[in-house]
This record gives C-alpha cells, structure tokens and sequence, in this order.
C-alpha cells in the first residue's frame, strides 16, 4: 500500500471532492494512458475505490428514509433531512445525488444517542447474554493470573468452520485463488490444527506469518471451500507495577516504532496529539496509559466504510473523533510508536460462546513484561462500563481467533491484485488471473462448532 502516499493530481482530488466521480473517472483513464510505476497504482486504486464507494453509499434518501422509520417512532422526512445535515445519517454526495451508507441505521443511535429513547426494537436478548458471559470470563481470567501469578491463563480449545462460497464468477474464466485467515501459533495460541478441509489447501503459510492464511485454487465448476480447524486460545492478565517498568527494548521489536503508510504515519497532527497527551512522562507503560486514556474517551464507537476508502486511517479517527474496532486499535498503535513504545496489530474475531464476530485490537510492548493487550474499543470510556477500561488496557478474555499480527501484510504466496481488504485479513480473499473478486461476489460465514476448557498442567 505504500503507493498510497503518491499524490493524485490536484483536478482529479478536486472532483473527488466534489463526488464528481464520472469526471474524475474519465480523466484517470486519459491520466493512465501515460503513467508508469507507482503513479499508475495510485490511479488504478482510485479507479477501485469509487466503485466500492457505490458499494457503501447504496440508499437514495427515500430509501433511507422508509428503512430508518421502522426503526424510529415518530420519524418524519423533514426530520430524517435534518438528521443528514446534522451527521446523525452517514451521507455523501455522488455525481449530484445524496446516496446514504449502507450501515446508516447502528451508526445513527451511536451518533445521537438521544434516537434510542424511540427506537422501535430493544436490544437482542443474546447480546445481552453476550456481555455478561463477556464480564463473566473477564473476572475468572484476573483470578486465575492472580492465583498463578501472572500471564496466560484458563485456555480453551474452540472448533470452528469457515465457509466461502463463490455466488459470482464475473469474469473469470480461470481458476479461483482463496485465501482463508487462520490462526497464528504463538503464546495465545499454543495449538493450532486443521481437522478437515474441502477440498486441499495447496499451500498453509508458516504458522508465525504476520497475516497467516490458508491457500486454496478452485477451478471451474468448483466455487466453495470449508475448513474445519481446532485451536487453544488463552486468557491474558499480570499486575503491572509501573515503579518496575524499564527503559527500552529488544532491538527485533524496532520494527514496531516504525511507520507503516498509509495508515501508521506520523503526521504533525498525531504528534501533536501524542506530545500533549504524554506530556513529560518518561514510563513506557504509563505512557501507553495515557494515550489509552485519551482514546477511549475522545474516540466514539461506529461502524467504517471500507477501509480501502480511507487515506490514512489514523488521522481520520484523530480527526473525527470515531471509529471502528481496527479504526480506534490503529489511532492507538500510531500514537504509542511516535510516543516511543512499541505497539502492534493483532486481530481475527471475537468468539464469545454466545456471539461472535469480526475484531481488531492491538499490544504494546514494555520491560520487563513483554507484550501486553489493549483493545480499546471494548475498553471505550464511553460505554460507562469502568470495568471495561481497567480489564481492556494490559489484559484479553481468551474469546479469541488471532489470525494478523499485522496490517497490509502480503499473503503467503502473494495476491496478484487489489484485496477486498488492503488492511486487514478476516474473512478471506478471493481472485484469479482476470482480477479481484469483491465482496458482493461471494459469502463467508465462521462458526464455532464448540468450545470446552482445557485442564492446564
């Protein structure tokens, strides 16, 4: 992605701008006749990303309108305009027409909050379930460190099948290349193992590739895989006593204070960010602390277009003050390099027994504790649930399935075009010779089959 920071000519950002998007078209394909090396990627890529804003942006107003007013009683038209000028309503402008994100609805109540009071439906009783098993598991994992005096504790062995099927072949005409994600073999971890798989991966990437994968070719006639697979994932929690943290670090961890474009780059926003919010503090740790302070209380949860639509991740979320779950990891692991502590990605899905879905968080590294979590979404102040921002910052549940440890990371053998997701790797990647199959071409589901506690020695 490191073509990102190559500038697009001053027209064509002026039509974006715009949402003039048939114009800019027209002259990225003159544009293009002539370009070469990283300035064609550049052009090729924005010619991707409009299509994909159409993806995101697929509700006129009217449309928006009839779908919101089931959800909130009383709502008049007038009243859904005023909430798109107020920003309530994710919208944007293309080619003159106001189209509205597809996510509109979830993004409105955290937005404005004062909508919930009149919101049709309640909450779902399995969520409900969710956040206390959640809690639950929160509170065994600090007693059980605790007891043992710190580190990985109570693993469980999870069965999960992931699930991919091509409904589009658009057109290709050769063999389909698949990535799936799967877990990372490390201290979360210990144990990974496939149980079965339809049809054979040709290639499984080593088990400590930044963004692992299992790769699969499907030719005509053949457009699903699944995969079923077992692995252990640990609950993390130690007592850090900041009077013991140390200067410095191993000199293999220098690559996690670097930047990392588009999306970890240390603009002079961040660094003004980072100076005023460390201030004079000299710990590492307590460093790392207050910039989690600062995030999880400026930063409001809500739901991102594709990422491949933003410039640079981190700054936007600094900017507007909101995010996602991979949105608000990133904003923290930028704003810990440019403070001096090392911090990475790590994500895959939460896999709560009750629910589960698609997450990001991240880790930082201090002396003599080594790496410990942060995943500041679950950990947001803002969801007024103390617990959360205490348990969050340092420690993990174990509900997990770490697949990256990375962003933009090249798949093992490497992808020929554009992914679906340049950033992150959750649900899969799906090509061939013709070019990238997107999203709308095909479906991926993770289930997990069961989850049962291993005895530790």
């Amino acid at each position: 992605m490191g073509f990102m920071r190559e500038p697009l000519p001053t027209e064509v950002q002026e039509l974006l701008r715009r949402g003039s998007f048939s114009e800019a078209k027209s002259r990225i394909l003159k544009l293009l006749e002539g370009s070469e090396g990283l300035g064609r990627l550049r052009l090729l890529f924005e010619l991707e990303r409009m299509e994909r804003v159409l993806h995101e942006y697929p509700y006129t107003v009217e449309e928006a309108f009839e779908l919101f007013s089931r959800e909130v009683s009383g709502l008049t038209r007038e009243e859904f305009i005023s909430l798109i000028r107020a920003g309530c309503v994710d919208s944007l402008s293309v080619d003159g027409e106001l189209k509205i994100f597809r996510r509109f609805i979830p993004n409105a109540f955290w937005l404005c909050p004062e909508l919930r009071a009149r919101r049709v439906r309640g909450e779902d009783e399995r969520e409900s379930i969710a956040r206390e098993a959640l809690r639950w598991r929160a509170e065994r994992v600090v007693a059980a460190a605790r007891e043992k005096g710190g580190g990985y504790v109570l693993p469980l062995r999870y069965r999960v099948e992931a699930h991919l099927k091509v409904r589009d072949r658009g057109a290709c005409r050769s063999a389909l290349r698949v990535w799936l994600p799967l877990p990372r073999q490390d201290e979360l971890h210990p144990e990974v193992r496939i149980v079965e798989a339809h049809p054979q991966p040709r290639y499984i990437a080593p088990p400590d590739h930044p963004q692992r994968t299992m790769y699969f070719e499907l030719e005509p006639g053949v457009d699903e895989v699944r995969v079923v697979y077992e692995y252990i994932s640990r609950g993390f929690h130690v007592s850090v006593d900041p009077s013991r943290v140390e200067e410095g670090y191993p000199e293999e961890l220098l690559q996690y204070l670097d930047e990392r474009p588009p999306h970890i780059v240390f603009t002079p926003l961040l660094r003004e960010i980072a100076a005023r919010v460390v201030g004079s503090e000299r710990n590492p740790y307590l460093r790392a602390k207050r910039i989690w302070e600062w995030v999880t209380s400026n930063v409001r949860y809500t739901y991102a277009q594709d990422y491949a639509l933003y410039d640079n991740i981190s700054e936007y979320v600094a900017t507007h003050r909101r995010g996602d779950c991979g949105m608000q990891a990133l904003l923290f692991i930028t704003l810990c390099r440019i403070a001096g502590v090392p911090a990475r990605w790590q994500s895959g899905w939460y896999v709560n027994p009750v629910s589960h879905g698609m997450h990001d968080w991240a880790q930082f590294y201090v002396e003599p504790y080594g790496w410990l979590y942060a995943d500041p979404s679950f950990g947001n102040r803002i969801r007024g649930e103390p617990w959360r921002s205490e348990f969050y910052f340092g420690s993990i549940e174990g509900y997990r399935l770490a697949a990256n440890i990375e962003v933009s990371a090249q798949f093992s053998p490497p992808k020929l075009h554009f992914r679906s997701d340049p950033v992150d790797s959750q649900r899969g990647e799906v090509e061939c010779e013709e070019g990238n199959l997107y999203y709308d071409k095909w479906d991926f589901e993770l289930r997990a089959l069961s989850v049962e506690r291993v005895r530790e020695p």
